[in-house]
């Protein structure tokens, strides 16, 4: 299944030799969900862990990927390999560079909680929840 997602660069990690002929490579891209983003773990295995060498943390980027899942021990696991990392396009309209980032940085609230320290509402409910 393939499937493709825009985002941020949150983190990038280093190639990981798994074996003497398999290489991983994990990143995690910040996606926006409504007021609350999303931190999402990708996989690019082998050759594909060079795609991130040419993107920083913080970059906006579009990646396409596999979904793939299997059973281990009576655990079952997901992965999302990822096959191609471009930079985004911006659906907002920006582009690449600064002005994209400027516009995911908009696009997250700064505080998700901004009346934390007001009082809660005064209610007649003796309920705790």
């Amino acid at each position: 299944m393939a499937f493709d997602v825009e985002g941020r660069l949150h983190r990038i990690f280093p190639t990981e030799q798994k074996s003497a002929s398999f290489s991983a490579r994990e990143f995690v891209l910040e996606v926006p969900d409504g007021n609350y983003p999303q931190l999402i773990k990708f996989q690019a295995v082998q050759d594909r862990c060079a795609l991130l060498d040419n993107f920083s943390e913080g970059d906006q980027v579009r990646v396409s990927f596999d979904l793939r899942g299997r059973e281990w021990n009576g655990k079952y696991l997901t992965n999302l390999n990822a096959w191609r990392i471009d930079a985004a396009t911006g659906e907002s309209g920006g582009g690449n560079g600064g002005g994209s980032k400027k516009a995911a940085a908009e696009s997250f609230p700064t505080d998700p909680f901004p009346n934390y320290n007001d009082a809660p509402p005064v209610s007649s409910d003796d309920l705790p929840f």
